[in-house]
């Protein structure tokens, strides 16, 4: 499990990320639900206040902590998302940290999904056999 990583590369990778035209939001979110990294696409203008954002960052961080109890029997999740009416929403487990990313709500989830673990690299290069 990847838990050092290069703050610098994290960040080109969320900027990366960001420049994709259905991508509202890249971050990097710490065990305790703070943004370490990343932020909106310069055009978008949030749906949530700093409050709101904060709190579903920590219920996050929260969430991804408590699956990891079944990992054991279940395999470690490669990524999850959930499919709003106004957003995407997609987390993948990077060590102790996730990296969330929001998208525009017309996407296919599994194929977005899979274009951004690319350009996250191969840190998770044991989930290609999928």
């Amino acid at each position: 499990m990847v838990e050092e990583f290069s703050s610098d590369d994290i960040k080109k990778k969320i900027d990366v990320i960001l420049k994709e035209p259905e991508i509202r939001f890249c971050g990097l979110i710490d065990p305790d639900g703070e943004l370490v990294a990343g932020g909106f696409d310069s055009s978008i203008v949030p749906m949530l206040n700093d409050k709101q954002r904060r709190q579903m960052y920590q219920e996050l961080a929260h969430r991804v902590a408590n699956r990891q109890g079944f990992d054991a029997d279940l395999g470690r999740v490669k990524y999850s998302a959930s499919r709003r009416e106004n957003a995407v929403m997609l987390s993948f487990p990077f060590g102790k940290y996730i990296v969330l990313v929001m998208a525009n709500p017309g996407i296919n989830i599994d194929r977005f999904a899979w274009e951004i673990l690319n350009k996250l690299g191969r840190q998770w290069s044991e989930y290609d056999s999928l």
